[in-house]
């Protein structure tokens, strides 16, 4: 592919989406300009075209990532109506594939960097924020309603973990299901009646 062409075809999310790749295979050192490009199949000419240099790269890659794992994930929960609908959303829309677990424990791992760190602590409370004011939308008051996001959000970080580290442990297909349904049955008061509701009203409308 040559430069003048792949300029046109290839876009800034292209090459952010790739560093992001890079990233969860190897950490932000396989974050290498060259490296990608020939990953992407274009010349370095193609990268220069959209940033100015690494740096402006990883910028674009953790903004990527911020707006997919937090700010998308929050605003399709936010469109639910109550506290428990949204934080049901919010878990069934955490993603929470290997990729993601890759992802979050690689910059984790080099937060005290400031371009990451200061990302990291963002993405991290606002998932707790949005999470503790949806358990006090249910009636929790702020201390429990903080217990839980918290205990809510180790759930998820530490399924992260296990899937990256010991997929073997973590429930994979269908029983991947039943198990965050659990989850959500054990964390979300009130998500067991709900969900026979819901599974009742199937029942009927076959």
């Amino acid at each position: 592919m040559h430069a003048h062409t792949s300029r046109k075809t290839l876009t800034a999310d292209d090459w952010a989406d790739a560093a992001l790749d890079a990233i969860a295979e190897g950490g932000l050192d396989a974050v290498a300009v060259e490296r990608l490009a020939r990953r992407l199949g274009v010349t370095k000419g193609s990268f220069y075209w959209h940033f100015s240099n690494r740096k402006a790269l990883l910028k674009a890659a953790l903004k990527r990532w911020e707006r997919q794992q937090t700010d998308d994930v929050i605003a399709r929960a936010a469109m639910e109506t109550d506290g428990a609908a949204r934080i049901d959303r919010l878990f069934r829309g955490a993603d929470g594939s290997k990729r993601a677990g890759q992802l979050y424990l690689a910059f984790a791992a080099v937060a005290k960097e400031p371009l990451v760190g200061a990302v990291v602590r963002r993405v991290n409370q606002r998932r707790i924020d949005f999470m503790v004011e949806n358990y006090q939308a249910l009636g929790l008051e702020a201390r429990e309603a903080r217990q839980r996001a918290v205990l809510s959000y180790s759930v998820y970080l530490g399924t992260l973990q296990l899937r990256r580290d010991a997929p073997e442990l973590v429930p994979s297909g269908p029983e991947f299901h039943d198990y965050m349904d659990y989850i959500r049955e054990v964390l979300i008061p009130g998500f067991e009646a709900s969900g026979e509701r819901l599974a009742e009203s199937s029942r009927h409308s076959r």
